[in-house]
């Protein structure tokens, strides 16, 4: 072996040391996108269930040669920072028709602001290491649900964990309520081997607690069903038949990791930025609902939550309001608030009213 690989091999180990110094939990490295899960997304791209996620397909091209997102890419760095909270699994809120359920990743501060300035860094310090081996010319540059990536085959690749029927990156020792980023460099570090097998075995609770039924089959999600894609990153209306299973579910869903059996390994983060803010974690829709637009704003900034928009906000808090209690508080708000609506936010109100209405003469009769 020679001695530049000597030197390689000895800045793989202060590179997981420096990982675990930014706060991340878990580290691998590999060299290749996995054939097999190029090949599922295609197919998954022309099964059309990417919906309004044109760029899941424009940038294709991207995600199956990452060489050219990061010219000379010679190894892929995978990393992973857990979010959970200290209540991992708060399944009750999903039974408590006042309160707004918030996907646990997005109740702190925007993962993106948090982990990208630790890849540079960690980039970085790679970088400066070779020098001061007299070693140059090498780039690296670092990812975080960003750039079109495939993360989780990737981090399957890395070692890991494995990529579970609902889709997700599971670990057998953190469950799945955790961040993946990745660092493209062409600096031939060592990989590790690739993460083999699953461990889901027979289990099927994910597909069977979907509330609107978007795992079609193991392995094979449509995002067109799924709630998360249809509370954030579609701007069109919310499809009838999915609004009562939408719940109190404002901003993304959990059903597929709050009843997965790994997730009661999943581990408290002691990183501050993923606490809760704004008491989001328990609040109540009819005080979300009441914000006006300054007040979203203000009291999203710097969260994941941002990218809903204020018209999405009152558009999914209209629904989860219209599958909650009848009250004259609640009838009176969204009245009050379809007044200069938009065609968009009115047409959820009316729904919403509606039910309450039908609600309201039922418990009379």
């Amino acid at each position: 072996m020679s001695d530049k690989s000597l030197l390689y091999i000895d800045l793989k180990q202060q590179l997981q040391t420096w990982a675990q110094d930014a706060g991340f939990q878990d580290l691998g490295i590999t060299d290749q996108v996995p054939e097999n899960h190029l090949q599922h997304l295609r197919q998954w791209l022309a099964d059309g269930f990417h919906g309004e996620m044109s760029y899941m397909a424009d940038r294709l091209a991207l995600r199956e040669q990452p060489e050219q997102l990061q010219p000379g890419c010679l190894r892929i760095i995978s990393l992973r920072m857990d979010y959970a909270s200290e209540e991992n699994l708060p399944v009750h809120l999903l039974d408590d028709p006042t309160r707004a359920y918030v996907a646990r990743y997005t109740l702190g501060r925007d993962y993106h602001k948090v982990i990208r300035p630790r890849l540079a860094d960690l980039s970085r310090k790679m970088l400066d290491w070779l020098e001061d081996h007299d070693i140059q010319g090498h780039t690296a540059r670092g990812f975080t649900d960003s750039a079109p990536v495939l993360e989780k085959a990737i981090a399957e690749r890395a070692g890991l964990g494995w990529v579970g029927k609902n889709t997700l990156l599971l670990n057998e020792k953190a469950g799945s309520l955790f961040f993946v980023a990745e660092i493209l460099t062409d600096i031939p570090l060592p990989v590790d081997p690739p993460y083999q097998g699953t461990h889901c075995g027979s289990c099927r609770r994910c597909i069977d607690v979907c509330p609107t039924d978007a795992i079609v089959a193991p392995f094979r999600l449509d995002a067109r069903r799924c709630i998360s894609y249809l509370t954030i990153e579609s701007r069109e209306a919310i499809p009838e038949p999915f609004r009562k299973p939408m719940g109190n579910r404002i901003f993304g869903c959990d059903d597929c990791q709050l009843y997965c059996p790994w997730n009661k390994f999943a581990r408290s983060s002691a990183e501050p930025d993923f606490q809760p803010r704004h008491q989001l974690d328990q609040a109540e829709l009819l005080s979300l609902f009441l914000w006006d637009e300054a007040t979203f704003l203000k009291r999203t900034e710097g969260s994941a939550i941002r990218r809903t928009g204020y018209e999405g906000w009152q558009r999914n808090l209209a629904v989860a309001l219209g599958n909650g209690e009848a009250s004259d508080a609640v009838i009176r708000a969204l009245r009050e608030r379809r007044l200069g609506a938009s065609d968009l936010v009115a047409e959820h109100i009316d729904w919403a009213l509606a039910q309450l209405t039908e609600q309201d003469s039922t418990q009379h009769c």
